[in-house]
C-alpha cells in the first residue's frame, strides 16, 4: 500500500504549446459503460465547473493484471491532481508513519499468544520478509495479516494499481495528494484490541492455504470490474471483524466524501481508492450521489489477462 515517488507539479509545456497553435484538442469524451460494473466513474453536477473522476484500485495484485486503461490514461492527461487514500509521494510522511505501525507501550505479539501460538507465527514469517521477526512481532498484528494476502497470490510477480498509476502520473508531472495520512491508517488499528488482532493473525496463518482461493476470487472480480462481487468478497473477508467495518471501511468513506467537495471545486481531480470502498449503500459512489453529485459509469478497457496460476 505504501509506494514512494518524487513529487512533481503540473507541466507548463503543454500550455505553451497550446498558445503557439490555433487550437488544442479537448480530451476525447469517454464512452459510458454498458453497466454499473466498472472501476471508473465520472463525478459531475452539483455546481462543479469541471468533472472529477473516481477509480477503484487494488493495492496488490498479479503484475500481469495491473493495467492502466487507455481511458484512465486520458483522464490523467486532463486532471490537475491525483488523490490516493494516502500521499504515496511523501517520503517524510512514510518514514514518520513507521512508528505508528508498532503496537503501543512496547507490546509484542508474544504478549497476546501462548508460546506454541507465537512459535507458529514466527515459523510462518521466517524467510518471508526482509525484516527480522524481532521487528515484525512489534507491529500491529492486522498489518502482518495484510502481508499474508500478498503471499497467498498464485503468481510470482506482484504489483499494485497505485504503483501503475503513479508511473503514469510521473510522466505527466501531476501533483499527488492523500485523503488521509499513513499514520492515521496505521493508527486505526489501535481501536481494535491487540489480543483480537493477534488471534485474527493466527487464524489467517492457519488458513493460509485456503486463502489462496479467496484471494484469486477477489482478483478475478477486480479484473472483471465486478463491483457487486468485490463488495460481497470484501464483506466476507472482513466478516470476523464485522464490529469494526465502520472503522475500517464505511467511516473512512464518509470522511473522504466530506473532503471531496472542496477539492473538486478547485479543479478536476482523479480519486483513486481501494475498489472495495466504491460500491454499496455506504460506498463512495452512493455517498457522492447522496451529496447531490451525478456519478456516471465509464468504459474502462482493461486487457483480459488471466490471473497467473
Amino acid at each position: 500500500m505504501i509506494v514512494t515517488m518524487k513529487k512533481v507539479w503540473s507541466s507548463l509545456i503543454f500550455i505553451g504549446v497550446c498558445l503557439g497553435i490555433s487550437a488544442c484538442h479537448a480530451q476525447k469524451p469517454i464512452p459510458t459503460a454498458a453497466t454499473n460494473e466498472t472501476l471508473l466513474w465520472r463525478i459531475s453536477g452539483n455546481g462543479l465547473q469541471k468533472p472529477s473522476y473516481l477509480f477503484g484500485t487494488m493495492h496488490i495484485m498479479c503484475a500481469n493484471d495491473a493495467i492502466v486503461s487507455p481511458q484512465l490514461k486520458g483522464i490523467l492527461d486532463s486532471v490537475q491532481q491525483v488523490y490516493f487514500e494516502v500521499d504515496l509521494d511523501n517520503m517524510v510522511e512514510m518514514i514518520t508513519s513507521m512508528k505508528a505501525m508498532a503496537m503501543k507501550d512496547g507490546k509484542s505479539i508474544r504478549d497476546y499468544l501462548t508460546q506454541e501460538e507465537y512459535d507458529r507465527v514466527a515459523a510462518y514469517f521466517k524467510g518471508k520478509s526482509p525484516l527480522p521477526f524481532k521487528v515484525l512481532e512489534m507491529y500491529k498484528p492486522l498489518l502482518l495479516s495484510a502481508m499474508i494476502a500478498e503471499q497467498s497470490m498464485k503468481c510470482e510477480a506482484t504489483n499494485g494499481m497505485e504503483m501503475m498509476i503513479l508511473a503514469e502520473v510521473a510522466k505527466r508531472k501531476k501533483e499527488v495528494k492523500g485523503l488521509e495520512t499513513m499514520a492515521y491508517q496505521a493508527g486505526l488499528f489501535d481501536s481494535i484490541p491487540y489480543e483480537v488482532q493477534a488471534k485474527e493473525l493466527l487464524k489467517a496463518i492457519d488458513s493460509a492455504g485456503s486463502n489462496k482461493d479467496d484471494v484469486s476470487e477477489l482478483l478475478n472480480a477486480y479484473t472483471q470490474q465486478n463491483l457487486s462481487q468485490i463488495l460481497a468478497l470484501t464483506l466476507k473477508e472482513e466478516g470476523s471483524m464485522e464490529g469494526n467495518l465502520d472503522l475500517l471501511l464505511f467511516g473512512r468513506n464518509r470522511n473522504w466524501v466530506q473532503q471531496m467537495p472542496a477539492i473538486m471545486k478547485q479543479s478536476g481531480n482523479l480519486f483513486a481508492v481501494g475498489a472495495g470502498h466504491l460500491p454499496g449503500d455506504n460506498g463512495v459512489i452512493q455517498l457522492l450521489k447522496n451529496a447531490g453529485y451525478t456519478l456516471t459509469p465509464l468504459l474502462n478497457e482493461m486487457k483480459p489477462v488471466a490471473t497467473a496460476k
